[in-house]
């Protein structure tokens, strides 16, 4: 990387709304330049994240292709529906590698972006203050409450809803 290089991916702590907007995006960012394989998005409801940004669906678009896997897990989608008006058309057009879940009643579905090479974990959503980085036994952990959330969850936030 050249000397006035700057990392996409932050690590340490963060603080504000504007600083984990800029985690989201610059996220997405490296997920569309590296070839990330799999992403994790976990929020509540996604309410206050960039999903909806035009920024945001044209790195998502650069990002998909075969063999991707883009997982989301909620409390509740329907935030994502009213909010975000950009994400869910993406969202349909690439229902082939996205998975949506809501998590089970009484489950702490943690806000948080997870991919097998770094994390960010919101610890702290109301003040948007969290950490985010590499080191593989917070992200091990990160991923293990995940997991629970999902194995508790069920399929949620479809693609098209079908009538009878």
């Amino acid at each position: 990387m050249p000397d006035d290089a700057i990392p996409l991916l932050a690590e340490g702590r963060f603080d504000g709304r504007e600083a984990f907007v800029a985690i989201v995006r610059n996220a997405l960012s490296a997920a569309a330049q590296e070839g990330w394989q799999e992403i994790i998005f976990s929020d509540p409801d996604f309410a206050d994240w960039p999903l909806g940004e035009r920024a945001s669906i044209e790195a998502l678009q650069a990002w998909s292709a075969s063999g991707r896997r883009f997982v989301l897990l909620a409390q509740r989608f329907d935030v994502i529906e009213r909010g975000h008006a950009r994400f869910v058309p993406w969202r349909r057009m690439w229902d082939h590698i996205i998975e949506c879940r809501a998590a089970g009643k009484g489950a702490e579905v943690p806000s948080a972006i997870w991919t097998p090479a770094w994390f960010a974990h919101r610890i702290d959503p109301e003040r948007s203050r969290g950490v985010c980085g590499v080191e593989p036994r917070a992200r091990r952990e990160l991923r293990e409450t995940i997991e629970e959330c999902w194995r508790l969850g069920r399929p949620a936030f479809p693609a098209s809803t079908l009538g009878l």
